[in-house]
């Protein structure tokens, strides 16, 4: 396995840091165990340490490390079409990915795709359809798991296949993210279908919350609702699909936290009636929107 043509690409991918190509390798060959290892890491300490604050300067440190980015539908699908290779590595990536250390924005060979199982859903025991979801766009990190991920059902698929697999899951309420990992090059490249009930990054940010209410491994789309009133039927599918909890209706009216949401666009696309728009929250980080790059 050691010298299959994608593990000597992560290995000249972080050329003098040894450190991070074992781990990339270790995190991908590993996924799962990986996954629930630190999850429940994660659990513990949430559940019998959560009155030790200094923990969250720990937290922070892994948080810079790896985190995600959450993405709207159209982001997501500008994106999965891509036809050309995008490297955007520039502080300026801070205002769309506000970390440390983790913010390059690199697609290489973008058309050349793989899906494979989800570690989270496998750990949190979701549905047995959800579970091979995970998708891996440009052709390092892709082959890296078509080599490596048998055991985890890696298959190539179309920008068209990875398009309707994101709808699949939206229609289902799962958002999407993309993740950013040091480990990993500090960039993007791995975007996956997420809920709250089976995603362990968004179940870590619920956790590290109890330390730091700043704390976060999600940054927000970069996205804010508009309500037409006149179009609202006060129906309540924006209230049951909206994942943090942003949206209510309390006394016949409609209530939004623009503080609690994530842009992540799924009641816009649920609101059968269209009286929801998404539009950008100069508030929030910028949407990691390709064209504007």
């Amino acid at each position: 396995m050691i010298t299959k043509p994608s593990t000597i690409m992560v290995f000249k991918k972080h050329g003098w840091r040894v450190d991070r190509a074992i781990h990339n390798y270790m995190y991908f060959v590993f996924y799962y165990p990986y996954v629930f290892i630190l999850y429940h890491i994660f659990k513990f300490l949430a559940f019998h340490f959560s009155w030790f604050k200094p923990l969250r300067y720990f937290l922070k440190f892994a948080f810079d490390r790896y985190h995600s980015k959450i993405l709207s539908f159209n982001d997501t699908k500008k994106i999965l079409e891509l036809n050309k290779d995008i490297s955007h590595i520039d502080e300026s990536n801070r205002s769309i990915i506000p970390y440390k250390y983790a913010y390059k924005i690199i697609f290489t060979e973008p058309d050349y795709i793989a899906v494979m199982d989800c570690p989270c859903k496998k750990t949190m025991g979701d549905e047995p359809w959800t579970i091979n979801s995970c998708i891996a766009v440009g052709k390092h990190t892709a082959t890296f798991w078509l080599e490596h991920g048998k055991r985890y059902n890696a298959r190539k698929i179309t920008q068209k296949e990875a398009l309707e697999l994101v709808k699949k899951f939206r229609q289902h309420g799962y958002i999407t993210q993309a993740f950013f990992k040091v480990a990993t090059g500090g960039s993007t490249g791995v975007i996956c279908n997420c809920h709250p009930k089976s995603c362990v990054s968004l179940q870590a940010t619920r956790f590290a919350k109890q330390f730091d209410s700043a704390l976060s491994m999600n940054a927000p789309a970069g996205y804010k609702i508009v309500h037409d009133t006149t179009l609202c039927k006060l129906c309540g599918d924006c209230v049951g699909v909206c994942p943090f909890n942003a949206i209510s209706i309390n006394n016949n009216q409609w209530l939004y936290s623009i503080k609690d949401c994530a842009g992540c666009e799924l009641c816009v696309e649920h609101c059968t009636n269209g009286a929801l728009k998404l539009v950008i929250d100069e508030t929030k980080p910028r949407p990691l929107d390709i064209e504007k790059l």
